[in-house]
């Protein structure tokens, strides 16, 4: 009796001193910071983390609202956004990825080529069938129909559609006037939906369809995804090497908030949709107990987090990154 009473004192314990932390944001990331967060907890059992993936646009909103305990995005916040935040935060890099085309084209199996002024014009409503012959170059030997293209978008505030349209903004001048980079942007032509899910969702089941996804969601969901030009002017292929190298150069200038864009990056190899995503953390919180446990958090990330990003298509920190990151989340209270 004394060792189960023990045993429920123990438990009550750990219930009393248990954190529930919660956060809102990217989809991007959500593969592996459902993995994260789960791994994490089973390995600290006083600790939960509860994420909600509503898109980088509602991370930013409410973590500077102060109505979560951290959020998430894959376009890091502007200064306007910074300035305006009733909750100072830090951009924690914790992964790199990459967003990939991806199409419905019945009667083609083959992997397609795609220039960003290409991508940039079918969603400026320039490019409108599938035969045009400005894909048609791009692909010789591929018999694309004459059909018309159905262009699929993000509709919620999102950090996979800042990354998309950072690159097309670097790629098309007429992209950068006209439309612009943001997590949420004025689409020319095509249909909206919600969230990675949605748009993969409509692609599958729309014939001569076009979207954008995280590459972890055309791999799960076996959706065809396109090559893309980069600034070398090479056709790559999206994969965690390409990512890597896109962010090779940009872990040499780092800025020290960690706000930087790999798009479009050199290098033959880089794959140009490539991005880093970020946790948005309190630089103090109102709860000491919480925020003593997001720095642990951060650390286990570090530590083991990342020797599990390559699972998940996804590309570690470089290790000069990972050292920065070290030095940041020492400075969070």
């Amino acid at each position: 009796m004394k060792l189960i009473a023990a045993g429920v004192l123990a438990l009550a314990t750990i219930g009393a001193s248990a954190q529930n932390i919660n956060g809102a944001g990217a989809t991007f990331p959500y593969p592996i910071y459902s993995k994260w967060f789960s791994e994490y907890s089973k390995a600290h059992p006083e600790v939960k983390i509860n994420y909600q993936s509503i898109g980088s646009g509602g991370g930013i909103r409410q973590v500077s609202e102060g109505t979560v305990d951290f959020g998430a995005t894959d376009g890091p916040m502007n200064d306007e956004q910074i300035k305006s935040a009733k909750v100072k935060t830090m951009h924690i890099p914790t992964v790199l990825g990459a967003v990939v085309p991806i199409y419905n084209i019945p009667g083609v199996n083959k992997e397609l080529n795609f220039s960003g002024d290409v991508i940039a014009d079918i969603y400026l409503g320039k490019i409108t069938t599938w035969n045009d012959p400005r894909i048609v170059k791009e692909n010789p030997g591929v018999n694309l129909p004459a059909n018309a293209i159905l262009p699929v978008y993000r509709s919620d505030g999102s950090g996979t559609t800042y990354i998309f349209t950072d690159y097309l903004s670097k790629v098309s001048p007429d992209w950068a006037s006209k439309v612009g980079k943001n997590t949420s942007v004025k689409w020319p032509t095509g249909i909206g939906q919600k969230g990675s899910e949605g748009i993969a969702g409509m692609v599958r089941q729309s014939p001569n369809s076009f979207g954008y996804v995280e590459l972890i969601y055309a791999a799960q969901n076996k959706m065809s995804y396109g090559s893309v030009k980069n600034a070398a002017g090479q056709f790559v292929r999206a994969s965690t090497d390409g990512v890597t190298a896109a962010a090779a150069a940009a872990a040499k200038t780092m800025p020290a908030d960690f706000r930087v864009s790999i798009t479009n990056a050199p290098g033959a190899t880089s794959y140009p949709i490539s991005s880093f995503t970020w946790l948005l953390i309190p630089t103090h919180s109102a709860d000491a107990a919480k925020g003593k446990a997001l720095v642990d958090f951060l650390g286990w990330m570090l530590d083991h987090g990342q020797s599990e990003a390559n699972t998940l298509t996804y590309a570690p920190l470089p290790k000069p990154v990972q050292d920065m990151v070290r030095k940041s989340i020492a400075q969070i209270k």
